[in-house]
């Protein structure tokens, strides 16, 4: 089956407007010296079906949670979601949805942005929420930036290394080109961060602390709004388990400046990594100073309800490089999808879920210390804990996946090298009672 929608006869025709004989000179602006000489190392054409077969194949190579059952999060989780989910958005008038950039016929596309930031807003205690980030780590680059312009006399970021180790990465990514620092604060030995270290820092435009944080524990938000008061610097937490915040006293009354979190709990499949959704909050006096989508509502001249994509002097179509608002994708098909999830489960929805996922990892640790696991720290955690393994688990652990369809664990050592046979588990409300006791089992 041919996939090219012109005939050699509208190819013909199209290069004679052009003053032009033949498809090769539509290149002859390239010198010949970067052209390639040879002929493409590529295999021979497939029919239809060979071509499905052999993607299939491609595809069965993967192995997806699907089947297994994951005790890995570690900023991506294994949620259920509801059936009325995919159906709706896979609608094509959501599906096909793209960036706003003439609000007045897009008004399903922006009544959905404003519904889903005023429930990000009421989940994370924020004054105002944007959209459009692609995931938790974009999202905290962000708020880095923000924090390092507005305080014009510093050139660093103290960030805990207890933020995802990736999500780091993009800081660093974000920061080098500007000529920004990132400082990384340790953490202590009870898996905490040692935030008494910034107390010797100097020209610190912001303190960036993830809760619940890599190792899954609560951290003291109150003690870190605190010391960045007294540095006159601003509060930056992060998150990368949204329904955490079902069940533990949100970021917002805590007095955070701004807020980054990933959304994928939220309805959104896994998918081999991705796509994620990245949440950005912050408080009111720094609504300018945040980029993403921001839309409002108000009346129109009928006295209806009609939505606007609003403070657009803040994006990149206006001003250009000087733009806060500087993503091109609204990413709205995924914030479409966090706001129906929320709506369907509701308030006490999230706070069940929540505590079922909570209650589900207390019971898999004492599992797995009764099995012979170590626990590493006494804090209290959400879904997410720390556990030392037993002599030969690496092996055992590739058995799991190749005997029984289990991703026992996440290995910290690539990430923390002090971490030896460290694991960081995890449990959520799809992981039944029966498949943690066969885990202690297992490795007993």
């Amino acid at each position: 089956m041919r996939y090219l929608p012109h005939t050699q006869e509208d190819i013909k025709e199209m290069l004679a407007v052009i003053g032009r004989t033949s498809l090769d000179d539509l290149f002859d602006t390239i010198p010949d010296a970067v052209k390639t000489k040879t002929s493409l190392n590529l295999p021979d054409p497939l029919s239809e079906w060979d071509l499905n077969d052999h993607m299939e194949k491609l595809a069965s190579d993967n192995i997806a949670c699907k089947g297994y059952t994951c005790f890995i999060g570690a900023g991506s989780y294994d949620h259920h979601i509801p059936a009325i989910i995919p159906y709706l958005v896979s609608r094509s008038e959501f599906a096909t949805a793209y960036t706003p950039y003439q609000p007045e016929v897009s008004q399903g596309t922006l009544q959905g942005i404003y519904e889903f930031q005023t429930m990000v807003t009421d989940l994370l205690g924020m004054d105002i929420a944007t959209a459009s980030h692609y995931d938790c780590g974009t999202a905290l680059a962000e708020c880095a930036l923000i924090a390092l312009r507005k305080n014009k006399k510093a050139d660093k970021i103290a960030v805990s290394d207890l933020v995802h180790p990736s999500h780091r990465q993009i800081i660093d990514t974000y920061l080098k080109p500007s000529g920004y620092k990132m400082v990384t604060i340790g953490h202590t030995k009870e898996g905490l961060t040692d935030i008494s270290a910034l107390e010797a820092m100097d020209d610190i435009a912001g303190l960036a602390v993830q809760s619940p944080n890599f190792f899954g524990h609560i951290e003291d938000l109150a003690a870190c709004k605190k010391l960045a008061e007294s540095k006159k610097i601003l509060f930056i937490t992060s998150f990368t388990e949204a329904l955490a915040w079902g069940l533990l006293k949100n970021p917002g009354s805590f007095g955070a400046d701004l807020v980054a979190g990933e959304g994928q709990s939220l309805g959104i499949a896994k998918t081999f990594g991705g796509p994620g959704l990245g949440l950005l909050a912050g408080t009111a006096k720094l609504m300018r100073d945040l980029p993403g989508r921001l839309v409002g509502r108000t009346k129109d001249t009928n006295g209806e309800d009609g939505y606007v994509l609003t403070l657009s002097t803040r994006e990149q179509h206006i001003r250009r490089e000087k733009a806060s608002s500087n993503i091109c994708s609204n990413n709205g098909l995924n914030a479409m999808t966090a706001a129906m999830y929320l709506s369907t489960i509701g308030k006490i929805g999230i706070r069940e879920i929540a505590q079922l996922n909570h209650d589900k990892a207390v019971y898999l640790k004492s599992a797995l210390t009764a099995a012979g696991f170590e626990p590493v720290f006494d804090q209290p955690f959400f879904n997410e804990f720390v556990m030392k393994a037993p002599k030969n688990f690496k092996q055992k652990r590739a058995e799991l996946i190749d005997r029984h369809c289990m991703f026992a664990g996440l290995d910290l050592e690539p990430f923390y090298p002090q971490l030896t046979d460290h694991y960081l588990f995890c449990a959520t409300e799809k992981v039944s009672r029966q498949q943690m006791d066969q885990l202690a089992k297992e490795v007993a």
